[in-house]
């Protein structure tokens, strides 16, 4: 089915590169108005000028650093002063830190990826719940990692702060069940992105998809047809799978 989001509002975090640019440019493209978030100005003007190109939806551009908590909060009044409630959030932004043994990670490190991963989710969530709920079919994408569950060796900060945004979907999406709000994790898989690279410098980039290819895989999760919710989608397979507790 064609993805239509005609007269929607859209937050979408990290949108002037990678995943997070090409679910901007999906969501616009299915006629929703997208408020993208990042700190590159360059990156979101770029954005915008490729939404204009693509015809059709449109953009409001949010320079944002997500260390600034204060400054999310004032996001959500703005969103709410302007249109009154939002129908999609894509929770997208995110850093990786380092690779490298847990004893050997520096403090400011491993503080800065739980500050912009985790905190910096939370407040996000904090600050457009309520605008989220006014929605006739509000949907939320919070994007993870499997590192959240592999627990792969030196990969800790990342794959810590990755299992706690999860837990946090959960625990949204159990909160809004009874609601028209669906809350979902997203999981794109090894992609062709900056952060890949950092994270796998000895890796062919050619062999992994584009963000553009994932992006489209992702999109639909912001449909208002869309009946899943608590679950964690995985782009590589499109599909969703359901949590299981330890065995």
């Amino acid at each position: 089915m064609t993805l239509d989001l005609s007269g929607r509002v859209a937050v979408v975090t990290g949108a002037s590169r990678g995943i997070g640019y090409f679910i901007a440019r999906e969501l616009a493209a299915a006629g929703a108005h997208v408020v993208a978030v990042a700190r590159t100005v360059g990156g979101l003007e770029e954005l915008d000028d490729q939404i204009k190109a693509d015809g059709r939806g449109q953009a409001t551009l949010v320079p944002l650093d997500l260390t600034d908590m204060a400054g999310i909060d004032r996001l959500g009044g703005a969103i709410h002063e302007r249109w009154g409630k939002l129908d999609i959030l894509v929770a997208n932004a995110g850093i990786l830190g380092v690779i490298s043994p847990i004893g050997h990670v520096e403090a400011k490190t491993f503080e800065k990826v739980m500050t912009i991963n985790v905190t910096a989710t939370w407040r996000l969530i904090r600050s457009v719940d309520p605008l989220l709920r006014l929605s006739d079919a509000g949907r939320a994408i919070i994007m993870s990692s499997n590192a959240a569950h592999s627990a792969r060796a030196f990969w800790a900060p990342y794959a810590a702060s990755k299992a706690a945004v999860e837990t946090m979907m959960r625990s949204w999406a159990h909160e809004t069940e009874s609601l028209p709000l669906r809350v979902n994790a997203a999981d794109p898989g090894a992609t062709r992105t900056a952060m890949r690279a950092q994270a796998m410098p000895g890796e062919d980039s050619e062999t992994l998809p584009h963000p553009s290819e994932i992006a489209k895989r992702i999109a639909p999760l912001a449909s208002p047809a869309l009946k899943e919710t608590g679950l964690i989608f995985q782009a590589k397979h499109n599909r969703f799978v359901a949590y299981r507790q330890p065995e």
